[in-house]
C-alpha cells in the first residue's frame, strides 16, 4: 500500500515538473486557471448542499413555511 502511494505521488511529481517545463512563462496563468476552476466547482457544490439543506428545513427558521 505504501509503495503504491509513493509511486502515485512520484507520478504526480513527474507530471507536474513536465507541465512546468512545457508551459514556461505561462505557468502562473495556468496555475491560476486550474485553482480557479477547482474553487468554482467547490463553491458551487457547497451552495447546492446549502440550498438542499434549506429546502429540507434543516437550516433557517424553525417554522415549516416556505418562502
Amino acid at each position: 500500500m505504501q509503495l503504491l502511494r509513493l509511486a502515485g505521488l512520484a507520478a504526480v511529481l513527474i507530471v507536474s515538473l513536465l507541465f512546468a517545463v512545457f508551459v514556461g512563462d505561462q505557468g502562473p496563468w495556468y496555475f491560476a486557471w486550474v485553482i480557479g476552476t477547482i474553487m468554482i466547482i467547490l463553491i458551487s457544490g457547497a451552495g447546492a448542499i446549502l440550498l438542499d439543506a434549506q429546502q429540507d428545513g434543516k437550516i433557517g427558521s424553525s417554522s415549516n413555511q416556505e418562502v
